[in-house]
């Protein structure tokens, strides 16, 4: 297995002619390619990894260099490895525009940092799409008719299908191909992010960045505004999607050559927001109902949701009759509530004991009195353990940690994991349980059982908001005799 980290390190080095002081793994997201963060002397940087898609580095790293002569809001490409598989950008931080709604709310200052992202985003895609070559486009040229019904059929693929949902074939296609032509009556010569949303829009020293634009195209506005507007994880309140497509109609309106029309613009914006949250729906399909991918499956409600407003309160600009019949079904109460994750309540009575543990002792014994819980065997992972450079560490150092991410199936095996402590675990906040035991052993307790015993907790309580209780055995073991 290729050393990663060894990899950026000389690839960093041969670059700036310096040595890191440190390289961090940042967590990924839908996609496959690796974030790292490289520290050194002369400032942070951003290094991508995507050995197995040049195409899609080729377009993000065009793109971005032809937006920097025109000094738009998008990271600097600062280095590009020879074989294109790996590049290094500006770091922006870790502060995301979905971060400052997490952290305070539909406030006025929120919204303001909206206003401003509009503000860029109008800009990037105007004066962006400028003299723009888009030959390096990942997968057309254009957001076509041809495009927009392959978003349809992913919809219809990997969701409707997946939810084993009836709907008559012909007259759903026969939809499909009306929605497309309509869509495409708007003018479609700007630049269009593609994943325009607030977890792709980065705040720096008052500034507003995106990233992320790897999939662009040449396309109408609408589509952007309408991914940023109706994000589905965002939720934003919907008086301020109206103002804020409003605000976002007045400012790209000052930067073109000719004056829009409000009236048409907003009616063909509804048609957008349509394609876009199917869109959407078939992208958490793929990764969460196939790829089985606990984030995108929690996402499905939070989308439906939104549909279902759009639905009662906005008008689909054409008659569509078998596509909202399928879409009204999808709406149902009890379709969403098959997606719903069950959140510990402030009276929830359920505490998750959490353990790593050595095999070369017994196995931990359940004082809780409720019996059963879960073992998971961590032996059979690539054990840091083995190398003298991680001998004296655990799981808790960065060092172990990202040898566990990249040289060992540990991602995978917490994966597994996870699905199957979910199902108890919502089971049980339900059904008003006090006890869930879950024991994580490997040979010494120390590198891979205590990691994945911290990853656990971490994604039990984020997910379900429940009590959690973490005893590394060994570790506290060894500190009682050596205190």
């Amino acid at each position: 297995m290729s050393d990663l980290i060894h990899d950026i390190r000389e690839f960093f080095t041969s670059w700036r002619n310096e040595k890191p002081n440190e390289i961090n793994t940042l967590q990924q997201a839908g996609s496959n390619r690796q974030y790292l963060r490289v520290v050194a002397n002369s400032g942070s940087y951003i290094v991508t990894n995507n050995p197995n898609n040049v195409p899609e580095n080729n377009a993000f790293v065009e793109f971005a260099r032809h937006f920097n002569t025109k000094r738009l809001a998008v990271p600097e490409i600062l280095h590009v490895d020879r074989e294109k598989k790996k590049y290094i950008q500006s770091d922006l931080g870790d502060l995301s525009l979905f971060d400052l709604i997490q952290k305070f709310g539909y406030t006025e200052e929120v919204k303001n940092w909206y206003k401003k992202s509009f503000n860029a985003l109008a800009k990037l895609q105007v004066e962006g799409g400028k003299n723009l070559n888009y030959n390096n486009c990942i997968a057309t040229r254009s957001f076509d008719k041809q495009a927009i019904y392959s978003d349809l059929l992913y919809f219809l693929y990997y969701f409707v299908r997946a939810l084993d949902l009836p709907y008559d074939k012909n007259l759903l296609l026969n939809d499909f191909e009306l929605l497309s032509s309509y869509l495409m009556q708007e003018e479609a010569k700007y630049f269009m992010h593609r994943d325009c949303q607030s977890r792709n829009i980065m705040i720096k020293d008052g500034n507003v960045f995106f990233i992320d634009f790897q999939g662009g195209m040449q396309g109408a506005l609408q589509y952007d505004l309408a991914s940023m507007l109706w994000q589905a994880r965002a939720a934003l309140p919907h008086d301020w999607k109206d103002e804020l497509a409003e605000y976002y109609f007045e400012e790209v309106n000052k930067l073109l050559d000719y004056s829009l029309s409000k009236k048409d613009f907003l009616d063909s914006y509804d048609g957008f927001v349509l394609i876009r949250m199917l869109q959407t729906l078939g992208a958490y399909g793929f990764r969460g109902l196939f790829e089985r991918k606990s984030h995108f499956i929690s996402s499905i409600p939070y989308a439906l949701r939104q549909l279902r407003w759009f639905l009662e309160n906005k008008k689909i600009p054409i008659r569509l009759p078998e596509l909202q019949k399928v879409l009204r079904e999808i709406v149902e109460d009890d379709l969403i509530s098959k997606f719903e994750v069950t959140r510990a309540g402030a009276d929830s009575k359920l505490r998750v004991s959490i353990n790593s543990f050595s095999y070369r002792r017994e196995l931990p014994a359940d004082e809780s009195g409720n019996g059963g819980g879960f073992v998971f065997d961590c032996r059979g992972l690539h054990n840091p353990g083995r190398y003298e450079e991680y001998k004296k560490l655990t799981g808790r150092d960065k060092e172990v940690q990202e040898f566990l991410l990249h040289h060992s199936e540990m991602p995978a095996f917490l994966q597994h994991v996870y699905g199957l402590i979910d199902i108890s675990v919502q089971d049980y906040i339900k059904r008003g349980f006090e006890n869930l035991v879950v024991n994580f052993g490997c040979t010494g307790g120390q590198h891979r059982s205590v990691f994945a015993a911290d990853s656990l907790a971490k994604h039990l309580k984020e997910k379900f908001g429940v009590k959690i209780e973490v005893h590394h055995l060994e570790q506290e073991a060894k500190n009682w005799v050596n205190s």
